[in-house]
């Protein structure tokens, strides 16, 4: 007799759930620019300034592709109340990293790539914390990379964001309806003998030009 997975359940229902109150409220549109929504494991990265990016971006998978999809997120602030790990672990089934490396007692990449080698796809922010500065992008830090070299065969697709921090400012607990897009563009990868400044920069400006190209469309 199969043995009736409760938890999988819940976190299968919160999914669909939080996608389609996602797409209630801001009419997400995803636009598919150099991508196609594929069953290819995948590392979406994207620009990060409020809480709700990953469940907007995950709102625009396909059911299938959402349920093995999981976001990358900071332990400390997901771990900082019960409430919140509830919601993290149990329901949303983050990936949660420790950004302390002095306090650490995990390897942030061991956990991410733990998570690739049992099938999941990523959602990742490389700016590594919520960008509430008036630049469009922070620094990017160095996991996109060491995950790209670690894991070759991982696409890397970059997704721009729109919108979203005027949805769910920091601090704010109710949304504010308004419409958002999220543009995903084709995937890159480390070229040989490419750096690691070099190819964040690379990975960097992926994002901008999609950026630039929502821009344009509003023009």
């Amino acid at each position: 007799m199969l043995k009736f997975d409760h938890r999988s359940v819940l976190q299968s229902l919160a999914g669909a759930c939080l996608a389609g109150l996602a797409r209630a409220i801001t009419g997400v549109i995803p636009i598919w620019l150099g991508a196609k929504p594929s069953q290819n494991q995948r590392i979406y990265f994207a620009n990060h300034a409020s809480h709700g990016d990953f469940i907007l971006l995950a709102s625009c998978l396909d059911p299938e592709e959402r349920a093995r999809t999981r976001a990358v997120a900071g332990a400390d602030y997901w771990r900082g109340n019960r409430l919140r790990r509830a919601i993290a672990e149990d329901l949303l089934r983050t990936v949660l990293v420790e950004r302390n490396w002095v306090e650490r007692t995990q390897d942030p990449l061991d956990v991410m790539l733990q998570a690739l080698d049992d099938g999941q796809s990523l959602i990742f922010f490389p700016e590594g914390t919520r960008n509430m500065s008036e630049e469009p992008l922070l620094r990017f830090r160095s996991g996109l990379y060491n995950l790209a070299i670690a894991r070759p065969g991982v696409e890397l697709v970059p997704c721009w964001i729109e919108n979203m921090s005027r949805v769910l400012p920091k601090g704010m607990f109710l949304p504010v309806p308004l419409l958002c897009r999220v543009i995903f563009g084709a995937p890159i990868a480390v070229n040989p003998d490419e750096d690691r400044k070099t190819f964040l920069d690379r990975a960097q400006r992926a994002l901008l030009h999609l950026k630039e190209s929502t821009d344009g469309g509003r023009r």
